[in-house]
């Protein structure tokens, strides 16, 4: 069941909310609980046994820490590396163990078959949410949870349980015991879920198409202006379909009476790779910071440590995305431009900013371009053609069709991707804003959901990890 679909919008939610809002609120964790799990097993419910073996797990261990972390020091910790190597198994096996059995078997004489598994959807999201819980149990940053529907509503709340964003044990524990809803809360959540519903239904999905015509071109067909096209249209589409995912995932918590983090911040405004990082996916990259890298020893030990951590760190980021070859690459490629600025560049771009907003951008079109190809070979093909090695020229008829079907939707994207928007709304004198703001959001919800009755067309990219 995905957020942007009839039956979620029309069915599930009404009903979710309905008898939310009904029950005592003693009991409405236990509904949420319940909900919760349906929405996760909706596709395949024998992943429900995973989920619920997930959460029974990090309750349990998380019990144990904070049994002994106060007498017996060495117990917690025996404990809480047996958990870690427990819930990084069971995102090994379903996540990557095809792909190490095809990497050994490609050695002569080694034949390890496949399993051909289905990837439980969200499984990378809700393994690191609930590996945090222990952690922080261990390192006294978060309190012992006894309650087991208080702590299983945590690890499969609905709203971001599937694409996150990520959100830990300690963000939101208070909220958990005690949540104070309101109608302005509850009216800001809708307003919020719609907008995140108009990034993915009226954005993402269109220019998602943009990037389907040239996504498999061969190098006879993919010029300069087409490989600049499809990139562009790739990467205005994964940040719509993620940033609007997030923005829904918040939107349904404030109406359920919880405040979770951001997780996006304009990244396409920043002048370097360690901003765009900071303003992209920012569960995913806190986590890693407070779980990997710091641990590590961050920057603490000079230099040289500092960079081989950062290499350790994007390696993993990259792995975590998906279990091939090419999301490793993705993850050293931004590894190389993160030690670069940490070097000696990043001084010289703070000195040089429309030169620093030029590069970054640069960066972050071709890394998507590795991000979303599947093969090395075809990722290489859009580099040649990108910066002007391509065998089909500078560009071609098919190209200027699409470039006048799809420019004014790209030319809208780009600006929605900016803060200039959001600014000039903002200086509209507050009563117009206050009578705009809801015919603007119901308008928004109709055609969105006219598009969505009338379109097949409907991924999560983010769902495959």
């Amino acid at each position: 069941m995905v957020f942007s679909s009839i039956l979620f919008l029309f069915i599930y939610l009404p009903v979710v909310l309905a008898v939310y809002y009904i029950v005592p609120s003693r009991w409405r964790n236990l509904w949420l609980f319940v909900v919760n799990l349906v929405f996760y097993g909706w596709g395949e419910p024998v992943y429900i046994l995973l989920m619920v073996f997930s959460i029974c797990l990090n309750y349990v261990s998380g019990l144990l820490i904070g049994k002994y972390v106060l007498t017996d020091r060495k117990k917690a910790r025996l404990v809480l590396v047996i958990n870690t190597v427990l819930n990084l198994a069971m995102l090994f096996f379903f996540k990557y163990f095809d792909l190490v059995a095809r990497t050994l078997s490609a050695i002569p004489g080694v034949r390890i078959p496949t399993l051909g598994l289905s990837l439980p959807i969200g499984i990378s999201f809700y393994t690191f949410q609930t590996m945090s819980y222990p952690i922080d149990v261990y390192r006294g940053d978060s309190y012992v949870q006894k309650n087991f529907i208080k702590f299983g509503t945590f690890v499969a709340l609905f709203p971001q349980l599937i694409a996150g964003p990520i959100v830990r044990y300690k963000d939101i524990a208070r909220q958990l015991d005690e949540r104070h809803e309101s109608l302005d809360q509850f009216a800001n959540g809708v307003q919020r879920f719609i907008v995140g519903l108009a990034k993915k239904v009226l954005i993402a999905n269109n220019v998602g198409m943009l990037w389907d015509v040239y996504a498999n071109a061969s190098p006879a067909q993919l010029t300069f202006v087409g490989a600049w096209l499809a990139a562009v249209a790739f990467s205005l589409q994964i940040y719509f379909d993620f940033s609007g995912y997030s923005d829904m995932a918040i939107g349904l918590g404030k109406m359920l009476g919880f405040d979770f983090l951001e997780n996006f911040n304009y990244p396409y405004i920043s002048r370097s790779v360690t901003e765009f990082w900071r303003r992209w996916h920012m569960s995913l990259s806190t986590w890693f910071r407070d779980y990997v890298y710091i641990p590590l020893g961050g920057s603490r030990k000079g230099l040289p440590r500092q960079l081989i951590n950062l290499l350790i760190v994007w390696s993993l980021t990259g792995l975590w995305h998906g279990a091939s070859w090419t999301f490793l690459f993705w993850g050293l490629y931004y590894a190389f431009f993160l030690i670069l600025e940490k070097m000696f560049l990043l001084k010289w771009l703070d000195k040089h900013k429309v030169i620093g907003h030029i590069y970054t951008l640069l960066v972050a079109i071709s890394g998507w371009v590795i991000f979303q190809q599947t093969s090395v070979s075809q990722t290489l093909v859009f580099f040649r053609a990108m910066y002007g090695f391509g065998q089909a020229g500078f560009c071609a008829g098919r190209d200027l069709y699409y470039l006048a079907g799809f420019g004014l939707l790209l030319a809208a994207a780009i600006f929605a991707s900016l803060p200039a928007g959001r600014t000039l709304f903002a200086r509209l004198p507050e009563k117009l804003r206050s009578a705009a703001v809801p015919a603007l959001i119901a308008l928004v919800l109709v055609i969105s959901t006219a598009y969505l009755v009338d379109s097949t067309y409907n991924p999560f990219l983010y769902f495959r990890f």
